[in-house]
């Protein structure tokens, strides 16, 4: 095989969770343009089948699932009609997260850190649990999960959300681990400031922002498409030997001191 042709992702198939906006929708698209079968997914089901019938348009196989992965019933629902509409799992992103609260780790209460932790941290724990039958099946399977470099790296009134997005990284490492003797690879990708609606609360700060570009080595915040490749090569054939890894896209953010 040529190692162009390992990139190619025909007759696999791809779940996205968070995939009709923002990093998600560009992931996705990515992972369809190389030749995916895409299962589009996010809270709202008018939204999915709208960014499925668009997807279709442009000549790209995808469908669209609603799923609030912090139901169990609902993650369990959209594995099931991944299943019936296409008969395997071979990628499974776990991209969708929520951060309610922004302030000092003392002033939050209980229910949001169940919250934000059953999202974060929780959902991807089960779902990727859920494709893991799958997978076995084929005995192959990319499992890539979305943490954040705030996950690394401390920030400023984010601890909850960083402490959930630690958490993912040491799920993947811990996946990785134990499924990589079914063929099954994990890895997960560490974002810096992206311009998308989830943080739109930063990147609007005029002075957030200023101080921001001025840090990175880059000089500037991504945009959400800049997240895809990195997520194509690790569904792909292209990365047969990486798994367990962590992968910022960051601008250079963790080495700007």
């Amino acid at each position: 095989m040529s190692l162009s042709a390992k990139f190619d992702l025909s007759n696999k198939v791809a779940i996205v969770t968070g995939s009709s906006k923002g990093i998600g929708l560009a992931i996705a698209k990515g992972l369809a343009e190389n030749g995916a079968k895409l299962v589009i997914s996010s809270r709202n089901q008018k939204g999915v089948e709208e960014r499925a019938k668009e997807f279709k348009a442009a000549g790209l196989e995808a469908i669209g699932i609603a799923c609030h992965i912090g139901d169990a019933e609902q993650r369990k629902a959209l594995v099931a009609k991944t299943i019936e509409a296409y008969g395997q799992i071979d990628i499974l992103v776990n991209n969708a997260a929520i951060n309610p609260y922004y302030g000092p780790l003392e002033s939050a209460d209980e229910a949001v850190f169940d919250k934000i932790m059953n999202v974060n941290v929780k959902a991807p724990w089960m779902l990727s649990n859920l494709v893991l039958p799958h997978m076995k099946v084929n005995g192959s399977g990319s499992i890539i999960n979305i943490s954040s470099v705030e996950g690394i790296h401390p920030g400023f009134r984010l601890g909850l959300y960083s402490m959930t997005k630690s958490a993912l990284i040491m799920l993947t490492k811990n996946q990785a681990k134990e499924w990589g003797k079914y063929g099954i690879r994990s890895n997960v990708v560490c974002p810096g400031l992206i311009k998308t609606k989830f943080s739109e609360s930063l990147w609007s700060n005029e002075k957030l922002a200023a101080g921001y570009n001025q840090i990175v080595p880059l000089k500037r915040m991504a945009e959400p498409n800049e997240m895809a490749g990195i997520v194509m090569l690790l569904a792909s054939n292209a990365s047969s030997y990486m798994t367990g890894g962590v992968y910022a896209a960051d601008g250079g953010y963790l080495i700007s001191g």
